[in-house]
């Protein structure tokens, strides 16, 4: 039983010239080399915001939910984030 599948891709001209640098790098044999380590990436990026939407964002809300008077509203966190992001005053 065969264990792998084959595609046929298309790419954009950038992405084909950077997997073509990857291989003539010698960090890679191949393309099928370059898509695979790509679509791992993917796979624990996904895995990765997976985790944390189950350990910190349910925890937060979970949290938020026993006592709500602990929130913040959402147009204080907006205003927090301007005032960080302003340039700075002049003298």
């Amino acid at each position: 039983m065969r264990t792998t599948q084959q595609f046929s891709i298309t790419l954009p001209h950038d992405m084909a010239e950077a997997v073509e640098r990857k291989i003539a790098s010698g960090s890679y044999a191949s393309v099928s080399e370059v898509m695979r380590d790509g679509v791992r990436a993917l796979l624990e990026r996904d895995a990765a915001v997976e985790r944390w939407l189950r350990e910190e964002v349910l925890a937060g809300h979970a949290e938020y939910m026993a006592d709500p008077d602990k929130g913040i509203p959402a147009e204080e966190i907006l205003d927090r984030i301007k005032a960080r992001r302003a340039p700075p005053e002049s003298c």
